[in-house]
């Protein structure tokens, strides 16, 4: 017998792109606006890990647990989440699965399992940006656009709605989205 995985419909917007495509910029006046907003789990998982003493290189060093690391945080998170509460999310699980092609991981169960419950109302796929490296992005410009072509891949390839943002001064960013909820 089959078992029905319960979708819960949700109110929530997906805020993604490439590295350095100004996802947390955006983010983050949204949030000054007044909107409910998640973090990005890449940034924070590594920020974490730092605080054991482990530098940057050594905690990406193992793909697999990195992704898991990070998946892990963003199931987490989704599920703490109201569905019918409006959030904007700084990425969202299906960004994993990017991730995972992108290293040319297996995807496991436990990503097969979350992409299987995922529902977003809309997704907003921010053009990319000139790539600006810090001490938690070490991608290159190809690696930034292979990255972002994945991610607009798995996105487009589930059933809701895609909206490209151009590029843009930040706060036409966030008004775009407004206008496009």
């Amino acid at each position: 017998m089959e078992r029905k995985i319960n979708i819960i419909k949700t109110n929530w917007y997906v805020i993604t792109g490439g590295p350095s495509s100004g996802k947390t910029t955006t983010i983050n006046m949204l949030q000054e606006k007044g909107y409910k907003t998640t973090i990005e789990h890449a940034r924070h998982y590594i920020d974490t890990m730092r605080t054991t003493g482990q530098t940057v290189e050594e905690i990406r060093s193992n793909k697999r647990k990195f992704q898991l690391g990070v998946l892990d945080m963003q199931i987490e998170q989704e599920a703490s989440i109201n569905p019918e509460d409006i959030v904007f999310l700084d990425r969202a699980i299906p960004d994993a699965l990017a991730y995972y092609r992108f290293l040319n991981l297996e995807v496991d169960q436990v990503l097969k399992s979350a992409m299987s419950k995922v529902n977003y109302k809309k997704t907003f796929i921010l053009d990319r940006l000139p790539l600006i490296n810090d001490y938690a992005r070490l991608e290159s410009e190809n690696d930034q656009i292979k990255i972002h072509n994945l991610i607009t891949e798995v996105y487009e390839s589930l059933p809701f709605p895609v909206i490209h943002v151009p590029v843009l001064k930040p706060a036409e960013r966030v008004n775009f989205i407004l206008n496009n909820l």
